[in-house]
């Protein structure tokens, strides 16, 4: 377990994913991340690579060759080394290996760089093609938070607020949680607020395309809350354990999509992946701030 810290938080890494395990205000006296009760999620915030959700048949198509592939990816279940740690920052290091490329066929470097500066966790994703052919993945993040975030409040009590007035585009899915084709709109409140009621999971998770790339997590009644931001990821989701009054909810940024229903994805040419040159290296960050 890696321990960061400076004045304002608290922060504590398991080297399984890179994954976050707790967010600690200290000027608050607040845990602001799910601490994985296994009675709704056991999880808090995994970090999705090389795939984001699942895929028809559980398996994606390269070359003309089949490849299986966990929900996610392979990522959140991987050890990660620790290449660099310091009081308030550290980098985790993913480099590919003979059981990574039984399910995806690229060697790689991955690398998650967590920052603190005053009240906010960067997070820096760099991902390395370390193969001589274009390598192509997508990624994201699955950080949950507690709600309520103080004492005295419920659950809808609480809204998600982009950072600006829009009109998003809601992404269908099948019963199967796979990407069924259809997109409708779907009407936020003055167009710039999600009001939260546990009714929203029961289909799984609400996945939004062409919204902000910017939401906070608060309550009218209340004094603390969350932002997550993520400049460069097409889509956000948000979810919970689907039919229940689970206390948290999940704030997702993802740079694509999961499979289609009833079709076996050829991973070159699916829709959103990022195509890496070999040699190249890609960049994405996003951040929390907590108050």
């Amino acid at each position: 377990m890696l321990l960061l810290e400076n004045g304002r938080l608290r922060v504590r890494l398991s080297e399984t994913g890179g994954e976050l395990q707790s967010l600690f205000s200290k000027d608050t006296g607040t845990e602001y991340l799910w601490q994985g009760d296994p009675a709704w999620w056991a999880k808090r915030a995994p970090n999705l690579f090389p795939f984001i959700g699942r895929l028809f048949e559980k398996r994606y198509t390269l070359h003309g060759k089949s490849y299986d592939m966990p929900i996610h990816g392979f990522l959140p279940r991987s050890e990660m080394e620790v290449e660099e740690a310091s009081g308030n920052s550290c980098t985790l290091l993913l480099r590919d290996s003979e059981e990574t490329r039984a399910c995806y066929p690229f060697r790689f470097e991955y690398r998650l760089r967590y920052t603190l500066d005053e009240s906010c966790l960067s997070v820096r994703c760099e991902a390395v093609n370390r193969s001589d052919e274009t390598m192509f993945f997508c990624e994201g993040a699955h950080p949950g938070f507690n709600v309520p975030l103080e004492p005295g409040l419920k659950f809808e009590d609480y809204n998600l607020t982009f950072r600006e007035a829009s009109m998003p585009a809601l992404v269908d899915f099948s019963p199967t949680v796979l990407v069924s084709g259809v997109r409708t709109r779907y009407p936020l409140k003055d167009n710039i607020t999600l009001p939260l009621r546990h009714e929203l999971f029961d289909r799984d998770a609400v996945v939004l395309a062409d919204a902000p790339r910017g939401v906070t997590l608060s309550s009218p009644e209340g004094r603390r809350g969350v932002r997550v931001s993520w400049p460069q990821m097409a889509y956000i989701g948000f979810w919970h354990k689907s039919r229940s009054e689970a206390p948290y909810v999940c704030i997702e940024p993802w740079s694509a999509l999961p499979g289609r229903e009833g079709i076996v994805e050829d991973l070159e040419e699916m829709a959103g992946m990022t195509a890496l040159d070999p040699g190249a290296v890609h960049i994405n960050s996003w951040k929390i701030e907590v108050w």
